[in-house]
């Protein structure tokens, strides 16, 4: 959150010119402290679905130790559900309707599972077109995780993503291309962030379609871009809300599907997650895979107590800080009515005040 120049301390002045924020005092005593409210549109299928909410909960809860936060997860009614999904979603999920008659200070559109060949054909499209159209003009921020960037892209900009000849899938090292934008302050200059998708988008589409990147790997593609109003949404390709387990839970289920022939290839170790010892387990556990087929015996259980241990989590701290900055930045310039994007003095075409 902002520091407030509470008095005529010069240092107070060399920040605001480093770029952090500083709030004048007599701005600061007329300030209406609020809580904040964020919606989290889930889009994912039925088994992931409790586990995608725990992690954006915890990645906002942890970001922040001040400010209140009210969560509200909602989803779309056309993906297909099964019967204790669709029970959990009505007891504890709002509908969108309420969501637009009670408003949002911000919000996170997840991903979601892909049945068609475009993006267009599937069943959610429309709707998840409703909500991104609704939010541009209503919520202060939108985060679009994964897929939900594929989707503003293709239905904002005209940037369909490109299928990509393997999977992206593992942890990369990307690096920050702009250091002066609020949503990367005090951000290391290079960062890990976790990736799994079949598509993507390029730098050279985000460039078309004036859209601002922050961050992004040699080897695993954009991850942070914003808005060309440089915050009213902010792309992210990666998976930064990911647990530490989360790639291996996604390894495992591959392996699953080859054993009971349900894929052909058995899949390769997702870049840079595993250690070597890590890796000489699973491959022993291969061979055992290979074996049970051969001799029609049960499928093994993958041995994921020898490994849990050994799995390292290097992009959460800097989840939680681009996520603070994106919060606090909303909190500045969000209305006190939580229906109402801006305060009347902010600018839509430019909420931050930035000049590029």
């Amino acid at each position: 959150m902002p520091l407030v120049a509470n008095s005529d301390l010069p240092t107070f002045e060399r920040l605001k010119q480093e770029g952090e924020v500083i709030i004048p005092k007599d701005v600061a005593v007329h300030q209406d402290i609020r809580e904040m409210h964020i919606g989290l549109l889930n889009m994912m299928p039925d088994a992931a679905l409790a586990a995608t909410e725990r992690q954006f909960f915890r990645l906002i809860g942890e970001s922040n130790q001040i400010a209140q936060f009210y969560l509200h997860p909602f989803t779309l009614k056309k993906i297909k559900r099964g019967p204790e999904a669709i029970a959990y979603i009505e007891q504890y999920y709002q509908s969108f309707e309420q969501i637009q008659a009670e408003g949002l200070d911000a919000l996170i559109i997840t991903g979601a599972n892909i049945t068609q060949p475009y993006l267009s054909l599937e069943p959610f499209w429309e709707p998840l077109i409703k909500v991104i159209d609704w939010a541009y003009e209503n919520v202060t921020s939108t985060l679009c995780s994964c897929l939900a960037t594929h989707a503003a892209l293709e239905f904002r900009y005209g940037q369909q993503r490109r299928q990509l000849s393997t999977k992206r899938w593992g942890v990369y090292s990307h690096r920050v291309l702009d250091r002066s934008h609020p949503l990367v302050r005090g951000v290391n200059t290079r960062f890990d962030v976790p990736h799994s998708r079949f598509n993507e988008i390029s730098h050279e589409q985000f460039k078309a379609a004036g859209v601002h990147v922050l961050a992004e790997s040699t080897k695993g593609g954009v991850h942070l871009a914003v808005s060309e109003d440089l915050f009213r949404i902010v792309f992210l390709q990666g998976h930064p809300e990911y647990d530490s387990i989360s790639l291996l839970k996604e390894y495992k289920r591959e392996v699953l599907r080859f054993a009971y022939k349900q894929r052909n290839d058995y899949p390769p170790f997702p870049d840079n997650y595993f250690t070597l010892k890590t890796q000489a387990i699973l491959e022993e556990y291969k061979d055992q895979i290979i074996h049970a087929q051969s001799k029609g015996c049960p499928i093994p259980e993958l041995p994921e107590s020898l490994i849990i241990g050994y799995l390292d989590n290097t992009w959460h701290d800097t989840a939680e800080s681009i996520l603070n900055n994106w919060i606090g930045n909303v909190y500045q310039i969000t209305n006190n009515d939580r229906r109402l994007p801006f305060m009347e003095d902010i600018d839509p075409n430019n909420p931050l005040g930035l000049r590029y």
